[in-house]
């Protein structure tokens, strides 16, 4: 449950402000069909998650425990870094295409999350957790805490996130999930 718990929590945060949330607010002004949308990132983000969190695992499996506390530790200070710097969406990215609404929507969140810092963390909490499940789960869950909101509110509910702060928020949390890792 803690798996499922801090996963959940840490990607709702990092993902404020980050391009898959930007992402969102593009498909949902450009369709204008929340579902299919909500679908499309749903699918993406299971499958891209559940591929992070294998190769966490297979991380903790490979290398000592030592090392593998200072990378996982050094990794979510970096990350604490990362998630203070407001992302950009890149159209080159995100193509979209002539496809339908689920179709697009799902290409266009699994390229955009090849190398996002969400993924980066969910590879890291595979590392920490051996609970995988529980961590594609909760990866999952934060990242439609976040982004579903935005597919159905659009920018009248983005424009009023205090992002600073939630920023602020998600980087605190990367720190103290790093210090968790290498203290033990």
């Amino acid at each position: 449950m803690e798996a499922f718990l801090v996963s959940t929590s840490l990607v709702a945060l990092a993902e404020m402000g980050d391009k898959t949330q930007l992402l969102s607010l593009l498909l949902a002004t450009r369709f204008r069909r929340p579902w299919p949308i909500v679908l499309g990132i749903l699918v993406a983000t299971l499958l891209n998650h559940a591929l992070a969190a294998a190769l966490g695992g297979s991380l903790r499996a490979w290398m000592g425990e030592q090392t593998l506390r200072w990378i996982v530790a050094l990794g979510f200070v970096g990350m604490a870094v990362w998630v203070l710097i407001p992302d950009k969406l890149d159209a080159r990215a995100a193509p979209l295409g002539s496809r339908g609404v689920f179709a697009t929507t799902a290409m266009a969140f699994f390229v955009a999350e090849m190398g996002d810092k969400t993924q980066i963390v969910t590879a890291a909490l595979g590392t920490r957790y051996s609970a995988l499940f529980e961590v594609v789960l909760g990866t999952t869950v934060g990242m439609l805490l976040a982004n579903v909101p935005v597919v159905f509110l659009g920018e009248r509910f983005s424009a009023r996130l205090p992002m600073r702060l939630l920023r602020g928020i998600a980087a605190v949390s990367c720190v103290l999930l790093g210090a968790l890792v290498y203290f033990g």
